[in-house]
Order: structure tokens, then sequence, then C-alpha cells
């Protein structure tokens, strides 16, 4: 007895060894790939370009800029519907690294075209982007551990933006790189280091039988299995995409306009402005998902994801509130905005989502369902530059962000609710509990 406990004990010791290390490995390469995917998507917006005129009366530059690169970036998350769910796991690798070089080359040519017929460029830019997130989560989706793993990646979504901006401001001041060149040189910076974070995740392990039987397998989608999934979730997905579009649009605008808003609030000449109020965020959006971590029942597990992004729209309600009374200072103000919308903005891109698939009985994968709420999400975003760039000129960026803090967080709430009715009934409805996957982490 005493030796079959000892190599039981060896078992568990070695599968806890080997989780642990794909946790670590996978966790960090994830976390890396998509930190440097950053520098070649959002350095430019660090940049003013006051010195460059737009098309005078219709539109700034940077404006122009910021709507080219969402417009070729929604594209992409359209193209990503399809590409992204029926794609092999041996062809992520070397696509992910084809379309960071594509983009990098735009970034190039963007500096060598003159102002401002370059802005296409920024088009050409985004274009190749949008499918990143989606390949970097295809390697993580569908284990026990995708919880952890998605946690780690988010951070780097939370972090990375204000990283790299912080890096572009600095080489602009201290290197004194011109602006239309600013962006390439970041990409050079960081295109060896995406190169390795992308070889070390395509080494990551499948996921095993233990993994499949808690999340259920994750296959390529064929048409008729990604209308089998929406017809099976309809109005339920439809609350969750027209959050995710509020959630999207409201996150775009406060990152691509961030150096606005800090100026505005005095921190304009404060580089590092961009990284140390990204930290407190990503810390306190850590903490929260990682309750998510020990839930082992899938539908609850969605549940308290949706409960988590109503509370998310409750805290940039309750923070621009006691910012307009003088309660808080600015810069706290844009750090607990910022909070709340990442608590609601980041179980889309993995969490819920990955729940979601694992609570239907639909087979698929987590992708299609990210890429169909990111492509609604971002031309909601170019939906919101056309209309304060044409319908609020007067309204600063700053009066305008606190309108859409309110608007945002009350559509975070209402629809959560919805939300929440619709998955309960559904779950009724399944004509056994062994229809709704609940398998245990």
């Amino acid at each position: 007895m005493e030796n079959i406990s000892n190599r039981r004990a060896s078992i568990y010791s070695k599968a806890y060894s080997c989780e642990l290390f794909i946790l670590l490995f996978s966790g960090i390469a994830a976390f890396f790939t998509y930190f440097c995917m950053y520098a070649f998507r959002k350095p430019f917006v660090a940049a003013s370009y006051s010195h460059i005129s737009g098309w005078e009366f219709v539109l700034d530059y940077k404006s122009a800029l910021i709507i080219s690169q969402v417009l070729g970036y929604a594209f992409s998350k359209f193209i990503g519907i399809k590409i992204v769910s029926e794609l092999r796991p041996v062809q992520r690798g070397r696509l992910l690294i084809l379309l960071i070089l594509a983009s990098h080359s735009a970034l190039i040519i963007f500096a060598l075209v003159p102002a401002p017929y370059n802005v296409a460029m920024l088009f050409l830019n985004g274009l190749p982007l949008g499918m990143v997130w989606g390949l970097v989560f295809s390697y993580l989706e569908g284990r026990r551990l995708t919880e952890a793993l998605g946690a780690i990646l988010c951070v780097s979504l939370i972090v990375s933006s204000g990283a790299v901006k912080a890096i572009a401001a600095y080489i602009m001041l201290e290197w004194e790189v011109p602006e239309l060149w600013m962006p390439a040189t970041v990409g050079f910076l960081f295109l060896p280091g995406l190169v390795l974070s992308t070889f070390a995740l395509s080494r990551t392990p499948q996921p095993n039988q233990a993994d499949i039987r808690a999340r259920k397998q994750r296959v390529p989608m064929t048409p008729e299995m990604r209308w089998s999934f929406v017809k099976e979730t309809n109005l339920g997905l439809a609350a969750l995409i027209v959050t995710y579009v509020f959630l999207t649009a409201f996150r775009d605008f406060t990152d691509n306009f961030a150096a606005e808003l800090w100026q505005a609030l005095g921190y304009g000449e404060v580089p590092q402005i961009f990284l140390t109020s990204s930290l407190p965020v990503a810390l306190v959006v850590l903490g929260f998902l990682a309750l998510l971590i020990f839930i082992r029942n899938n539908y609850r597990a969605l549940q308290l994801n949706q409960l988590l992004i109503a509370t998310g729209g409750a805290t940039c309600i309750i923070a621009t509130l006691a910012f307009e009374s003088n309660v808080i200072a600015g810069a706290t103000w844009m750090i607990v905005i910022n909070i709340g919308l990442y608590i609601g903005y980041v179980p889309f891109n993995c969490l819920l989502f990955e729940r979601l698939v694992a609570c239907t009985k639909s087979l698929g994968n987590a992708g299609f369902v990210i890429y169909l709420a990111d492509s609604s999400g971002y031309m909601g975003s170019i939906g919101v530059m056309l209309y304060k760039t044409f319908t609020q000129q007067n309204l600063n960026w700053l009066e305008f962000t606190q309108k859409f803090s309110y608007i945002t967080g009350f559509a975070c709430i209402l629809l959560m609710l919805f939300s929440l009715l619709f998955f309960r009934r559904l779950s009724r409805n399944y004509s056994s509990r062994s229809e709704l996957i609940t398998s245990p982490v």
C-alpha cells in the first residue's frame, strides 16, 4: 500500500510540475508575443503631429491616422472570423510572423511617403495586426489552465500600450527621432523579441485528455458549425457583442487619445505616466480575473464573467461622478475608469468566450466568437471617432470621455443583466444537465 501511495504521489507531482511548466512557458511566451505586437500598432499615437496639416475643416491628421489604422484593424477582424476559426495549429506561428513583417513594412513606407498621403499606410499597418490576438490565444484555449494563461496574456493587453507609448515618447525626446520615423524605429527595436517569443509559443503542447474533458475539444470550424453556434446562443450572444462594441469603442478612444487626455489633466510633459498609470490597472484587473481560475463549473464561471463586466461599468460611472464632484483627482480618475473599463473589456478577449464555448452543445473554438465580437467592436470604434470628429467638434477630449464613460457604464449594466437572464433560461431549457458542459477544471 505504501508503494502504491508513493507511486500516486509521484504521478501527481509530475502532473503538477508539467502543468506549472505549461503555465509559465506558454503564459510568458504569449505575454511577450502580444506585448511586442503593440510595438507595431500603438507607438504612433504617442506623437501629436501638430505640425502636419490634415484636411482642413474635415479631419485633422492624427484623427485620420487613427481612423485609417482602425479601419484596417476592423477589416482584419472580419477576415479573422473565417481564417482564425478554420486555421490548423501547424500554420499559426508562420502566419503570425508574416503578419508582423507586413505591418512593419507599412510603417517604413509611412515614413517615406509625404504627409498627409501616408495616411493610407496606417490602414495597411492595421490590416495584418487584427488577427494576432486570435492566433496567440488559439495556443491557450481549451485547457484547465486557460483562465490563468488568459490572465497573463491580458496583463500584456493592459500594460503593452502604455509601455510602447512611453518608449515612443522617450525616443522622440531623447534620441530626437522624427515623429514620422518613430513608429518604424520602435518596430525595429521589438522585431527580434517578437520572432523569439513566437518561436517559443509555437512549442506549446496541445491540450491533453483532462483538458478536453474539462473544456471540450476545440476544433477548426466550418461555416455550418459557425451558424449552428450563432443559432444556439442568438439573443444572449447579441447582447454580449453589443456590450463589447461599447467597451471597445471606449477603450480605443481613451487609448488613442491618451496623450491628449493626460495633457488636459496636466501631465503633458511626463512620458512615464503612460506606463505608471497602467500598472495599478493591470494588478487590480489581474486580481479580479484570478477569481475565475477556481470556478470549476463552466456555467457559473460564465455568470461571474458577466457580473464582472457589469461591475466594471458601475466603476466607470462612480469614478466619473467622483471626478466631476472633485472628490478624486484627474490622475486617480483616469486610473479608476481604466480599471472599470478593463474589468469589463478583458473577459471578452478570452475568458468569457472560453467558458461560453465550453457551455454550449455546438463544437468549435473561442477564436470564432472573439472575432465575431471584435469585428463589431472596431466598427463601433470607427463610428465613435467619426461622431466625435463631425458632430462634437466643440466638445474637448476630456468632456467627451466623461460623457462616454457614463454611456458605456450603463450599457454594460443593462446588457449584462439581459445576457444573464438569457443564458439562465437557456441552461434550464436543455433536456438534461449533461447537455450543458460543466466539467471540473
